[in-house]
C-alpha cells in the first residue's frame, strides 16, 4: 500500500524477520532508530511548541514502525476524556469527529472500553488485530471512514505517572507481536520523556516571560516611584518655602503641563496657574464652565480624583478634593481627560492635594491665632477691665488697629444662628468671619473683627476710605456726622459684608450698625445696643438686612437705656396676668394682643391673620381686658400695652420671646 502523506522514507519493520538479518541491516536499523530518538530530543531543545512535538512523535512512530496512522492522546484537566492532540496520517475530519462526537472516555474496565482508555488506565499496551471482529468496539464507523482495521495503544509513561497514549493503526488486519509491542513501548517511553521535557520547557518559557514582564513592571514602578519622589520633593520644598496654595498651583501646573485652578467649597477662586506660571483667577480659561460642573459633583471627601464633563460632548475636566480633617476645604480643577494624565499625573494630583491641605491648615492656624488675639482684645474692651484698658491701645496697635480713632460697632450674625444644631452654627460663624476679614483686609485704617459669642463684631474706623473704593475721601468724617447719627460709611461697610457673605458662604447675615464711639468707654453700650437691634430684628423674621436704630422706632429708643431691668419689670407687671393665663390654659392671648395692635386694631384683619373667626378675636380681647383691667379702645391703655410689648421685645427674655 502507499505511504501515508507527510512520512518520508520507507518503514522500518524491525519487529519481524530478525533472524537472519545481517549485521549491516541491524546496524542500519539501529541508526534509523537512534536518528528518530535524536530528532525527538532535538525538537525538545528547539523553539517549537508541545503540539508540534506531539505531531513529531506520531510521525516518528509511523516512520520507524511502518504504521499507516498514529495519534497521541492526552487526558483533559479532569482526566475524564482522552483527546487527540498530535497525529500523523489521520484526517482533520476524523480528529474533530473523535474529539467532539466520539470522545474516548477514560473507563473503569467495562466492556467496550477503548484500547487507548485501557492502556492509559492500566499502563500496559493494548492491541486489537481486527476491529471488525470486536463486537464491543464503538468506533467502527469512524474507523471505516479513516480506513484502518487494526489498532495498538501503548501508554506514554514517565516516572510514576501516565501522560497519555500513543495509538497506532494499520489499514489491514495485523497481529502485533510481543517484539513489536516492546519496541513501540520503548519508543513511547522516549516520547513520554520528550513530551514531559517539552512541557517543562514550555512552563519554563512562560515563567521566564512572566518574570520578564514582572521585571519590566518593577522597573516601571521603580521609575514611577522615583518620579513620584521627585514630585513629592518639589511640592515639599515649595511648602517649606511657605508659598501657600498659589505655590502648589504653580508647581502642579508645571508638572502636568496643564492649567490648574483651586477654589473653595463655595466656588470662590483661591489660586490659578498655567504651565508657564501664575495667572489671574478671573482669566482662567474655562472658569465659566466650572460653575455648571460643580453642581454635578459631591463634596464627599471619599470621591477622590474624578473626571466630569457638561453633557456628552462637553469639555472634560479632572477634579480632586482637598480634604482637611474629613472636610472638603478646597477643590482642584484641571482641564482635559483623566486618562491622558497617566499614573504619574494622578500621583502628582494626590500629592498636591495633601500639600495644599497642609498649606491651608497652616494658613488656618495662623488666622485662628490672629482671630483669638483679636477676640481677647475685643473681650477686654467690652468688659472695660481697668487693668486691660491700660494696655489695650498698645495691644491693638501691635495687631494693626488704631483705637485712638472713633469707630462704629457692627454686629454681624448669620441668619442661621437660630439653628438648634451647634455644629452648623459654628460652621456658619467661621464662614461669616472669613468673609468679614476678606472685606476688612482691604481697608486702611484696618477694622478690627473678631468672634464674640455667636456673633462677629467689627470695630469700623470712621475716617477710612469708602468701602467700594469709589469717591475716596467723600465719606463724612466723625466731625461732620451729626451727633447720634450713623455714619454712611458704616452702612456701606455693613452692605459690603452682607454681599461678601452671600458670595462665599451658603448663609445670609443681618448686620446691626451702632452710632460712633468717640472713646473707649462707649464701646460696651454701643455693642449692647447693636446686639439688641440684631436680636429684635431676627426674632421678628428679619433676614439679610442692615439695621440702624432709626429703623426700630420706639424700640430703638428703649434699646439705648443703660439698665434694661426696669423695662423688664414694667413689662412683667403689665403683661404677667396674660402670660400666666396662657401658661395655665394653653391659650395665646399675648400673641392675639400683639397681632391686634400690629393690624391697626382691626378685629377682622386680626382674625384673618390668626385664621380664626372675628368673634373669637373679640372674645379673646374681652378676656385680655378682664385680666389686665383695661379698655383696649382707650388711648392710655393702648399706650401702656404698646410700651409693655416694646419693653418685652427689647428685654428679650425667654417667656416674652415665644410670642414675638
Amino acid at each position: 500500500m502507499s505511504q501515508p502523506p507527510g512520512i518520508e522514507g520507507s518503514p522500518v519493520r524491525c519487529h519481524s524477520h530478525r533472524v537472519g538479518k545481517s549485521a549491516a541491516d541491524r546496524h542500519a536499523e539501529l541508526r534509523t532508530w537512534l536518528g528518530g530518538v535524536a530528532e525527538l530530543a532535538e525538537a525538545v531543545t528547539g523553539a517549537g511548541s508541545v503540539r508540534s512535538l506531539l505531531d513529531l512523535v506520531a510521525k516518528t512512530a509511523c516512520r520507524l514502525m511502518g504504521y499507516d496512522f498514529c495519534a497521541v492522546l492526552l487526558p483533559d484537566s479532569r482526566r475524564e476524556v482522552l483527546a487527540i492532540q498530535g497525529a500523523c496520517g489521520l484526517s482533520s475530519t476524523y480528529i474533530a469527529g473523535v474529539n467532539a462526537q466520539h470522545p474516548v472516555r477514560i473507563g473503569s474496565g467495562h466492556p467496550g472500553e477503548a484500547p487507548s482508555s485501557r492502556a492509559f488506565r492500566t499502563g500496559r499496551a493494548v492491541a486489537l488485530s481486527d476491529i471488525a471482529a470486536e463486537t464491543d468496539y464503538a468506533w467502527g464507523g469512524v474507523a471505516d471512514e479513516q480506513g484502518y482495521r487494526s489498532i495498538i495503544a501503548v501508554p506514554l509513561t514517565t516516572t510514576g505517572s501516565c501522560l497519555g497514549t500513543l495509538t497506532c493503526y494499520r489499514a489491514e488486519v495485523h497481529r502485533f507481536s510481543d517484539d513489536e509491542q516492546e519496541l513501540l513501548t520503548t519508543l513511547a517511553n522516549q516520547a513520554a520523556i520528550a513530551i514531559e521535557t517539552a512541557r517543562l520547557r514550555e512552563r519554563e518559557r512562560r515563567t521566564i516571560g512572566e518574570l520578564r514582564q514582572l521585571n519590566d513592571s518593577l522597573r516601571e514602578q521603580h521609575a514611577l516611584l522615583q518620579r513620584t519622589g521627585d514630585i513629592h520633593r518639589q511640592l515639599t520644598e515649595m511648602a517649606l518655602r511657605g508659598e501657600g496654595v498659589d505655590g502648589v498651583a504653580r508647581a502642579l501646573a508645571a508638572l502636568l503641563g496643564r492649567p490648574v485652578l483651586f477654589e473653595d467649597p463655595y466656588g470662590s477662586p483661591l489660586a490659578a496657574a498655567g504651565p508657564d506660571g501664575a495667572v489671574p483667577c478671573d482669566r482662567f480659561d474655562g472658569i465659566e464652565h466650572i460653575a455648571t460642573l460643580r453642581r454635578s459633583i459631591t463634596h464627599d471627601p471619599g470621591t477622590g480624583t474624578v473626571e466630569v464633563r457638561a453633557g456628552a460632548a462637553g469639555r472634560p475636566w479632572v477634579t480632586s478634593p482637598v480634604v482637611l480633617d474629613k472636610d472638603v476645604v478646597a477643590r482642584m480643577w484641571i482641564p482635559g481627560e483623566s486618562a491622558e494624565l497617566g499614573p504619574l499625573g494622578r500621583r502628582a494630583i494626590e500629592h498636591a492635594a495633601v500639600v495644599a491641605a497642609l498649606e491651608m491648615l497652616r494658613g488656618r492656624t495662623a488666622v485662628e491665632v490672629e482671630w483669638r488675639l483679636r477676640g481677647e482684645l475685643l473681650t477686654d474692651l467690652l468688659a472695660q477691665s481697668p487693668a486691660a484698658l491700660a494696655t489695650i491701645v498698645a495691644r491693638a496697635g501691635r495687631l494693626g488697629h488704631d483705637l485712638h480713632r472713633p469707630h462704629a460697632v457692627l454686629v454681624v450674625r448669620a441668619d442661621s444662628a437660630l439653628e438648634p444644631d451647634p455644629n452648623r452654627r459654628v460652621d456658619a460663624q467661621r464662614q461669616v468671619l472669613s468673609a468679614v476679614h476678606a472685606v476688612a483686609s482691604g481697608q486702611s485704617p484696618r477694622p478690627l473683627a473678631a468672634r464674640h459669642g455667636d456673633d462677629v463684631v467689627v470695630l469700623w474706623p470712621l475716617d477710612g476710605p469708602a468701602v467700594d473704593g469709589s469717591a475716596q475721601g467723600s465719606a463724612p468724617t466723625p466731625a461732620e456726622v451729626a451727633p447720634g447719627t450713623v455714619a454712611p460709611e458704616t452702612v456701606a461697610a455693613a452692605d459690603a459684608i452682607r454681599g461678601a457673605v452671600a458670595r462665599t458662604a451658603p448663609v445670609t447675615v443681618t448686620v446691626a450698625v451702632s452710632r460712633p464711639c468717640a472713646d473707649l468707654a462707649g464701646y460696651p453700650a454701643a455693642f449692647r445696643t447693636a446686639r439688641g437691634m440684631l436680636t429684635l430684628t431676627q426674632l421678628r423674621g428679619g433676614r439679610d438686612r442692615t439695621v440702624e436704630l432709626g429703623d426700630l422706632g420706639v424700640h430703638g429708643l428703649l434699646l439705648q437705656l443703660e439698665d434694661p431691668s426696669e423695662l423688664l419689670r414694667f413689662a412683667d407687671r403689665t403683661l404677667s396676668p396674660i402670660l400666666d393665663y396662657d401658661r395655665r390654659r394653653g391659650t395665646r392671648l399675648l400673641h392675639t394682643l400683639r397681632t391686634y395692635l400690629s393690624h391697626e386694631l382691626s378685629t377682622a384683619r386680626t382674625a384673618e391673620a390668626l385664621f380664626v373667626h372675628p368673634n373669637t378675636v373679640s372674645l379673646r380681647l374681652k378676656r385680655i381686658e378682664d385680666l389686665l383691667d383695661v379698655n383696649v379702645a382707650q388711648p392710655d391703655s393702648l399706650l401702656q400695652l404698646t410700651a409693655a410689648l416694646a419693653a418685652a421685645d427689647v428685654g428679650g427674655t425667654a417667656h416674652f420671646a415665644q410670642s414675638l
